[in-house]
């Protein structure tokens, strides 16, 4: 049985419903032909089952089971609250 999971940081974007976020993960990468550094983008739809989180909070986020269609990953923590 595989328990590692994964862990994503990012920031809140958007507030959407009940006990769910958006956060934006960017991550830097090596471009194959240009071998310049650039940053690629993905938003992951989050469950906060207290409903602490504002907007511009930065989070780490832990994979668990589908929670939804498109909601796979649950709050671990808050590292630090936005503006």
């Amino acid at each position: 049985m595989n328990t590692h999971k994964r862990l994503i940081q990012g920031t809140v974007v958007k507030k959407a419903g009940d006990k769910s976020a958006t956060i934006l993960v960017e991550r830097k990468v090596l471009h194959s032909k240009y071998h310049k550094i650039v940053k690629k983008r993905k938003k992951y739809i989050i469950h906060d089952e207290k409903n602490e989180l504002s907007l511009n909070d930065f989070v780490v986020a832990i994979e668990c089971r589908p929670l939804s269609k498109g909601k796979h990953f649950r709050l671990k923590t808050i590292v630090s609250k936005g503006s």
